[in-house]
Order: structure tokens, then sequence, then C-alpha cells
């Protein structure tokens, strides 16, 4: 059976909110954030491991953490870089270095994503199968803006003509490798995120994977009392 591997990227610091914590370890109804996207993943009956990108101050705290929620899929942690381009990166190696078949599919999933869905996990394991890759997306309901300065518009997009890219990011093992090296040979040095890494290295065509807008990102204060609203959705 291909293995289907969730590489959770938890490696932020969590700037933004005023919080000894990083965001992914604030508890919420008595538990981490990270802890409920590991679940997600953990009880989908197609994903066989999780691998964690973090802190290695964070290491010992997910390795207890996995053992009491029983999260019998989770493997090890791999220590993160920097930035979450770094990140990646040392999660990718990581998993080389594990020794895995090169032929397993990797969902790279930010773990501050923690309404990540079944039926998102399995979109992405079933177009990556496929096709080779799988974006997670979501088409939005919103018209957009063109902005000079910031302050002010300067015209529209056609909205018919954007989709919201979301994690999981999905690939083979082997094109993870080759993306890697090429970005070595490019001297890419940093990137917002995995898909946005691959559109600067040309590599395409991207196949979609269907999101949900509750799939969102945990980033500012305000959206952890989104997620105490939802978490049981």
């Amino acid at each position: 059976m291909t293995r289907n591997i969730a590489l959770l990227l938890a490696g932020g610091r969590g700037t933004r909110f005023s919080s000894m914590r990083p965001k992914q370890y604030i508890e919420v109804d008595g538990q981490p954030v990270i802890a409920y996207t590991m679940n997600r993943f953990n009880s989908h009956p197609m994903v066989t491991d999780i691998y964690v990108v973090c802190s290695p101050e964070w290491r010992e705290y997910m390795e207890i953490l996995a053992k009491e929620k029983g999260f019998e899929k989770f493997r090890k942690c791999i220590p993160s870089g920097e930035t979450s381009f770094l990140s990646v990166r040392s999660g990718i190696e990581g998993l080389l270095a594990e020794g895995i078949d090169e032929r397993a599919m990797v969902m790279v999933h930010d773990a501050v994503r923690p309404l990540v869905s079944h039926d998102i996990i399995t979109n992405n394991i079933l177009t990556c199968s496929e096709h080779g890759n799988a974006i997670t997306v979501v088409y939005s309901n919103e018209s957009y803006m063109r902005v000079s300065g910031g302050n002010s518009a300067t015209g529209y997009a056609m909205r018919e003509e954007y989709m919201r890219a979301q994690t999981p990011h999905t690939f083979k093992l082997s094109v993870l490798r080759d993306l890697m090296a090429e970005t070595d040979r490019c001297g890419v040095t940093y990137s917002q995120s995995l898909f946005t890494l691959v559109c600067e290295l040309n590599y395409c065509p991207l196949y979609i994977a269907q999101g949900d807008i509750i799939n969102f990102k945990i980033t500012q204060p305000q959206d952890l009392k989104y997620f105490r609203a939802l978490k049981d959705v």
C-alpha cells in the first residue's frame, strides 16, 4: 500500500499573538490547537503516517502529547527552520533521511488549520494519486479589488478567474526531492509556501483538490474565537 504521509508544519512562533506560546500550542478546551489537527489526520483511514516539523524545544512536548492522545500514526518530530520555506525543506529532508519510499504521497499541512476535513484529506490523496499532485483550494464568493499603496482601489479582478489556496499541498516524495534540488540550482532561499514555491519554479500543471471555507488558518487572535465556535463541526 502506498504510504500517505501528513507532514505538519508547526515551527511558527506566533508573533501576532499576545501569548507566551506559539499559536499551534495554545489550548482550546483543554488541548492544544495542533492536537485537533493531528486528530483529523490520525483518524483518517487512508493516512498512514504523521510527522511534525517543530522547534527542537517543543519536540518532547509533542512526543508526550501524541502518546497521551493515542495518535498511533505519529512517527517523530523533525526540526523546523527559521522560516516556513526552511521548515518545508527540513521536513522533506527528514522524510528522505527516514528512507521512506519516494513513491509515498506527502500532504504538507499547516498545523494551525485544525478544521481540515476528512473530505479534504481524501480529495488530496485521490487527486495526487491520479494526477501526481494536489493543491487544496476554495472558490471565492467575494469580489477582488486591485489596490495601489494599500489605501486606494485601481480596478477589480474577476473572481471567477481566482481561487484561494489552502493546505494540504500534496506531492509524491520524489517530486518534493526534485523540487528542493531545483531550488538549489535556482538559488531560491525563500517562498511564502510550498504552493508559491512550485509556481515560482514553473512546476505545472497543478491540480485542484476541493477545500472548504472552514479550513482556515489561525493567524490572528480572533481566529481562535471562530475555531472555538466551529471545532465540533
